[in-house]
Formats: C-alpha cells, sequence, structure tokens
C-alpha cells in the first residue's frame, strides 16, 4: 500500500466529474488500499478519487474510528456511489477537507442518505448512513460531481479561501 498526494484546491482535477468505473479489478483494489492509507496518515474521515488525481467515482470513508474507541475502524470502500434517498431533516455539520486543509465552515445537508454502491469485491450494496456518516458520504460524493464544500458558502468566502490555498501552495513548493 502506497500513500497518495492530496491535490490542493484550486487545482482543475477537484473541479471535474468523474467517470463510472466499468470493472472492479486489482487495479481498482489497490487503488481503495492506498486511498485508505493516505485517509488514515492525513488524517481524515474520507477521501474520494479525485483528491489523489484519479478523475473516477470512487471514495473512501471511516467515520468510526473518530466516534467511538481507537481500533474500532470501519473501513469502507464505495465504488459508483449514488443517493438512491434523503431525509427532509437536515443537519448541520462544521466541514473540512483534505484539500482545503485547515479551513472549516458549517454546511447544511439531510440528516440521512441512503446509498447504493458497489464495494471493493464489485458487489452491488446499499445502506442508510446518519449523522456524521451521511455527511461524510454527501460530501465525498459532491467531490465526484465536481463539487467542493465551500461552494456551498458566499462567493467572498469561498474567494478567501481560494486566495488561502493558493498562497499555501506557493509555501509549499517553496520549502
Amino acid at each position: 500500500m502506497t500513500k497518495r498526494t492530496i491535490l490542493i484546491h484550486p487545482d482543475p482535477r477537484l473541479k471535474k466529474v468523474c467517470d463510472p468505473i466499468e470493472t472492479v479489478d486489482d487495479r481498482i483494489k489497490k487503488l481503495a488500499d492506498d486511498m485508505l492509507v493516505t485517509m488514515y496518515d492525513a488524517p481524515g474521515i474520507g477521501l474520494a478519487a479525485p483528491q489523489i488525481g484519479k478523475t473516477i467515482r470512487m471514495f473512501v470513508m471511516d467515520c468510526a474510528h473518530r466516534e467511538e474507541e481507537p481500533g474500532s475502524e470501519r473501513p469502507m470502500v464505495l465504488i459508483n456511489p449514488e443517493i438512491t434517498w434523503t431525509s427532509e431533516e437536515t443537519s448541520p455539520y462544521e466541514e473540512g477537507c483534505l484539500s482545503i486543509p485547515d479551513i472549516y465552515a458549517e454546511v447544511i445537508r439531510p440528516k440521512s442518505v441512503t446509498v447504493r454502491f458497489q464495494d471493493a469485491t464489485g458487489r452491488e450494496e446499499e445502506e442508510t448512513f446518519d449523522g456524521i456518516w451521511a455527511t461524510c458520504a454527501q460530501h465525498e460524493i459532491d467531490h465526484l460531481n465536481g463539487r467542493l464544500f465551500i461552494d456551498y458558502l458566499s462567493a467572498v468566502k469561498r474567494t478567501m479561501i481560494t486566495n488561502k490555498m493558493k498562497k499555501l501552495k506557493k509555501d509549499r513548493m517553496r520549502a
């Protein structure tokens, strides 16, 4: 398993609508493993393929290790995910993103969602997520559709955050 480099906003690959995965093969399984290693190392609770420069419809997530005792990880690989149901009840959450480090903002999303997807073996699954799991799944699916959590913010806030990220990228290049 290899730790991958996480793209920092602004990067045009983060704004692309991703392509479906036709076949779940060893290459996809290896990529999923690499994404989990990268996510845990960051540390984060979710990571979408476009965040490591792969414009395919896949993300990984694990909110359990943040909610419960250490060692309670529940890594999930979601391939070609599709939201099939959303609750009317909404929930605000202070979201962050590994591609927009150290920036957080409140985003209001449905409190619960049902997602149909393929797992790392290619098997069709459907699961209903609540709370942080629902927020994370929606956040990562947004990535697959070329949308970032800052797109929910005002234009002024988005511009300020984008300028901060441009400066961060320049600073990292100099270091």
